[in-house]
């Protein structure tokens, strides 16, 4: 039976990668950004561009519309996020609440408005995206790696509160995935050790499988170059 999928971050590299997994296993696909639209279209999918999860009125707008369309969530993978490299000496400030805003009130927002459909679900499934970096923050890393440390401890609380219930709750932490920014970014590095994106999304595939059911409050390092 096909199920009701959300992949926040949708437009993304990691956020399309997971919701191309997803639509090729057969499931209803939702991919919801804060980009206006994608660059290009993702057969079958219904998109929702122009969405800042930080506002709850949109957000929950947004999942009326998913519900319509779907008939239910259950499955939401939780991607939307941002990252930056300052020191606290040289850096602004506003980037501690800008990285807080990004990776952690946006997936906080989602989740807290999904909670009574992934509920209803047979088996409900909240996936986010961690960091390897946030186990052990580098110099200029603090703002980025203290946003996605909040992701870490929402994964465990939240698994413990829905203890009980059919919903699962688990992160995947990668550490550098290989986009074209970060190759950009970091033209010296040894590309062939960084995470494909596809390799992320089978792991949140299997996390959002019946196979994975017994796993919760999980954070799970993906660290090989796939």
């Amino acid at each position: 039976m096909a199920r009701s999928v959300i992949v926040t971050g949708g437009f993304g590299i990691l956020g399309t990668a997971a919701a191309s997994a997803f639509a090729a296993a057969g499931d209803r696909v939702t991919r919801i950004d804060f980009a206006a639209q994608a660059e290009a279209p993702l057969v079958g999918a219904l998109d929702i561009g122009g969405i800042d999860l930080t506002d709850a009125a949109a957000t929950g707008a947004a999942l009326e519309r998913v519900v319509a369309a779907h008939d239910g969530i259950d499955v939401l993978v939780n991607v939307a996020g941002g990252f930056t490299w300052e020191t606290l000496e040289g850096g602004s400030l506003a980037s501690w609440a800008r990285m807080q805003a990004m990776n952690l009130t946006t997936a906080a927002t989602i989740t807290q408005l999904a909670l009574p459909f992934l509920k209803r679900s047979a088996a409900g499934r909240v996936i986010n995206i961690g960091a390897g970096a946030a186990i052990k923050a580098g110099m200029g890393m603090g703002a980025y790696a203290a946003s996605k440390s909040g992701v870490h401890r929402l994964t465990e609380a939240l698994a413990e509160e829905l203890a009980g219930t059919g919903v699962t709750v688990n992160a995947v932490l990668p550490s550098i995935i290989d986009t074209p920014t970060n190759r950009a970014d970091m033209p010296d590095a040894d590309f062939a050790t960084w995470v494909q994106p596809e390799a992320i999304a089978d792991v949140i595939g299997f996390l959002a499988s019946d196979a994975a059911r017994a796993i919760t409050g999980a954070l799970i390092p993906v660290t090989r170059g796939g």
